[in-house]
């Protein structure tokens, strides 16, 4: 599927003359069509039927909303993709680059040994050399790439030609902070010492794999009311409420009740299908809740929330006021620093994969990341999975010549060598799409046991999701494409907002790397150890969120949330982040100071 881009649909709706000069409609029609996979004459095509169908409905942020909900969810539903069975290719058993070398010759050979040879092919001397080695096993060994050469992995791979003939290299597509006249170079030298450690001691940090799929249903709803009670608990404290009633009991006044947000059905949360579901203490049972009397709302399934309102019957809540939960407190160093010391800024590289073209084996697009982190030398940077993409077609039908661990272990070779003049800290995160790691989540660390002393001094592995300390700023960390998922669930009544704040807003409140419930399908989700590693300690200065959706920097609550977007989109470059962070202290009036210098997403 190709691309969508914002002005392929501006150039549809001109096509039909449907004057838009919201950019905010069409950055939204973008996130439909992303979150639908469907192309941009698609859209605009079902929109014509809808809005003529509907009078000649017009087009804005509401009615794109109805829209969404009438034809496109119904659509998703209602669509089933069928992969043709190919015919497996007849392939050898390849176990190394020599084998596949080796094999090619061979073929070359076999080749030469039927055809005719031509009238300028006579004059080469017929004679065998002493040592022979056909021309694309001399460029392979010859090559500095060679540990991420096309060759080593699939014997059909290519160069993506699109990757090679994109466009706007290193063009800055978001910024954030003073971004004018900042050096984005790191500290001077390898040798700079930056503090960089998990946040949570390690009795409390995922660090090894562990034994899944025995979870019992009786500790999945412990987990849920205890994260029902404690965030209940954090609402009482904050809005001094003195206690809450019970769902489902008849009152003629009015009642506050907690609960948390759940659909009535196994379809999309709709303001017609929210029941609120009370923890044991309330009861323990769903009530319908009537939402016609609420200015402005958001919800999703999982949320947990205060609800203020009449329940006369004991069977529907009309809600009048709605409490969502606050978030935890920053992070406050126990180390005073001195009024004539101001720490050096200390520079942070983000990237996010797939680190392959979608068209192609090769790790030309990591190789370029290579390049610039040789050049810009920050200090740190935050590798992201997917390293060997499960979604890949070549992964997926197996055309490799390799084990997918070996490839990986390649990867991370590449890098540490690749950077070893720059001396930066290497930090790598696992993917739920890691075809070579644990299928769940939360999900364990990496394991390199091949890595020397001196690279693993460099190299830190931690879980997905974890929380980071460096040089005295936390940095929120997870893979997971929370965005996407929360974004396809999450309904709202409320003006003036976009969609990517209010769910890092929740994210943020409910104090979870992922709060929704029931995970979405791709999401083997383990909830005795989503209880234990994949909550909030506090609310992070930096939260890093890599997403399909489009890439920003925001300022949410406080929290600096940047989503660099993925190194490649499709068959074409993709983005990466960069900021540029200092430790600061409270002003004396109490006030925080964002530790978050400057931030960019640049194209790679």
């Amino acid at each position: 599927m190709a691309a969508v881009t914002v002005e392929t649909i501006k150039s549809e709706l001109e096509m039909f003359d449907i004057a838009c000069q919201d950019e905010s409609i069409v950055d939204k029609m973008l996130e439909q069509c992303i979150c639908n996979r469907i192309q941009g004459d698609e859209i605009v095509l079902e929109w014509v039927a809808f809005s003529t169908t509907k009078n000649g409905l017009k087009l804005s942020l509401d009615t794109l909303d109805q829209f969404e909900h009438e034809v496109l969810n119904k659509k998703s539903k209602s669509k089933q993709s069928f992969k043709r069975d190919e015919p497996h290719n007849r392939t050898r058993d390849i176990h190394s680059l020599q084998d596949l070398i080796k094999a090619e010759e061979e073929e070359e050979n076999l080749l030469d040994s039927y055809s005719t040879p031509a009238k300028g092919s006579q004059k080469r001397a017929l004679t065998t050399p002493e040592h022979p080695h056909s021309k694309r096993s001399a460029a392979l060994l010859s090559s500095p790439g060679l540990l991420l050469s096309p060759a080593s992995f699939s014997p059909s791979a290519t160069p993506s030609q699109k990757y090679s003939q994109r466009g706007a290299k290193g063009e800055v597509v978001v910024t954030f902070g003073a971004v004018q006249g900042t050096r984005w170079a790191g500290r001077k030298g390898p040798g700079s010492g930056v503090q960089l450690d998990l946040l949570e001691g390690p009795e409390d940090t995922l660090r090894c794999s562990y034994k899944f799929m025995f979870q019992r249903l009786r500790d999945v709803r412990n987990v849920l009311t205890e994260k029902i009670e404690e965030l209940g608990e954090g609402l009482r404290s904050h809005f001094n409420i003195e206690d809450f009633s019970p769902v489902s009991l008849p009152a003629q006044d009015s009642v506050t009740v907690l609960g948390q947000v759940c659909c009535d059905s196994n379809g999309k949360l709709n303001a017609q299908s929210v029941l609120l579901e009370a923890g044991p203490e309330q009861g323990g049972q769903q009530v319908p809740v009537d939402l016609s009397e609420l200015r402005e709302y958001s919800l999703f399934p999982g949320q947990v929330v205060v609800m203020e309102g009449m329940n006369t019957t004991g069977r529907k809540l009309v809600a009048s006021k709605l409490y969502e939960a606050v978030p935890l407190p920053f992070y406050s160093s126990e180390v005073k620093q001195e009024m004539d010391e101001v720490p050096e800024p200390v520079s942070v590289l983000v990237a996010c994969g797939p680190y392959t073209p979608s068209d192609s084996l090769t790790y030309d697009p990591l190789l370029d990341l290579i390049t610039v982190i040789v050049r810009d030398r920050p200090d740190v940077c935050l590798l992201l999975g997917p390293f060997v993409d499960s979604k890949h077609e070549q992964i997926e039908k197996a055309q490799v010549t390799e084990t997918f661990e070996a490839i990986f272990s390649r990867c991370v070779e590449s890098i540490v060598e690749g950077t070893k003049s720059v001396g930066c800290r290497l930090v790598f995160v696992p993917s739920q799409r890691d075809i070579h790691h644990h299928f769940i989540y939360p999900q364990p660390p990496f394991t390199l046991p091949d890595l020397s002393k001196d690279q693993a001094q460099r190299v830190t592995l931690v879980p997905d999701p974890c929380t980071l300390l460096i040089e005295g700023v936390t940095f929120g960390l997870t893979s997971t494409d929370i965005l996407f998922h929360m974004g396809a669930e999450e309904i709202s009544c409320i003006t003036g907002s976009d969609r990517f704040s209010r769910i890092l807003k929740h994210m943020l409140t409910q104090r979870s790397y992922y709060p929704l419930y029931p995970p979405v399908e791709e999401v083997n989700m383990d909830y005795e150890k989503f209880q234990s590693y994949s909550q909030m300690p506090l609310t992070p200065d930096v939260l890093i969120i890599p997403s399909e959706l489009r890439y920003f920097i925001k300022d949410v609550i406080g929290c600096i949330c940047v989503n660099p977007g993925r190194l490649t989109k499709g068959q074409v470059g993709g983005t990466y982040g960069r900021l540029l962070i200092q430790r600061s202290s409270p002003l004396e009036d109490g006030k925080r100071v964002s530790p978050c210098l400057a931030g960019q997403v640049v194209k790679i």
